[in-house]
């Protein structure tokens, strides 16, 4: 993909924070404004999906009104023609390959609340880690300007990926910041009951938890390197997972 130097700086400001981000609303608005430059678009809204309240939560949004917003919130999101469709799309997509514009504009959905914001043109992403929504990104145009082209749709969805991880990633710490200590002990101690994980393992596993480093865990539990591998390693098949991010998603996020 050929990308301007502009677009260029722009997407590596863009990867720069998403590699330090440790906050999911404050990642959403950053990301948000650069891919509005990048995009040379006006408009952003960005939600979380709540699967038990089956609502968008969380709202972040750029250059909209939010009073408007707060009538989406309570009215247009359950008579939204394009979303659902959008965000069972596992790929970043434009508005117009769902539904053409004549037809879009003759909806409720756009004239009383679309069109209020002057917002035309769109492309969604939407975050999804397994069957999980994490967040989206909602970019509009004006009028004034031109739909989306396919360049554009293929950058966002590259962007998209690396976005994905780190809004699991933050999911992931903010689980962890909120959850009290014995709380997380007390899953690990559920979760080793159920694997069989011997009370080494669920030492190691805490500590994992924790975020421990393999050293910092030898030194602090007096074993060697190679045998705190070789637990977690056993600990990774007990609890079926590959990896301290599954393993820590699995602990916190279920």
């Amino acid at each position: 993909m050929n990308l301007s130097h502009k677009e260029t700086d722009i997407v590596l400001e863009i990867m720069r924070t998403l590699a330090g981000a440790d906050n999911s609303t404050e990642l959403r608005e950053t990301v948000g404004l650069l891919l509005l430059r990048l995009f040379d678009a006006q408009y952003l809204a960005s939600y979380v999906w709540d699967h038990d309240a089956n609502r968008f939560v969380n709202r972040v949004s750029i250059n909209m009104d939010d009073s408007n917003l707060s009538t989406y919130e309570q009215h247009f999101q359950f008579c939204d023609p394009i979303t659902p469709v959008l965000q069972r799309r596992r790929a970043a997509t434009c508005v117009s390959e769902i539904i053409s514009r004549p037809r879009l504009e003759k909806t409720e959905f756009f004239n009383d609340f679309l069109a209020r914001d002057g917002l035309h043109y769109g492309v969604n992403f939407y975050a999804f880690s397994g069957g999980r929504n994490l967040g989206d990104l909602r970019i509009w145009r004006s009028r004034q300007k031109e739909d989306f082209t396919r360049k554009e749709v293929a950058l966002l969805d590259a962007i998209g990926a690396a976005f994905t991880q780190a809004l699991l990633k933050c999911t992931r710490e903010e689980k962890l910041s909120g959850a009290s200590d014995a709380d997380l002990l007390f899953r690990v101690e559920r979760a080793g009951e159920k694997a069989s994980l011997t009370p080494r393992q669920k030492e190691i596993t805490a500590a994992i938890l924790f975020g421990g480093s393999d050293r910092t865990i030898a030194d602090e539990l007096c074993i060697s390197l190679p045998t705190v591998r070789t637990h977690i390693q056993t600990i990774y098949q007990k609890l079926q997972v590959s990896s301290r991010t599954q393993l820590v998603r699995k602990l916190t996020l279920n």
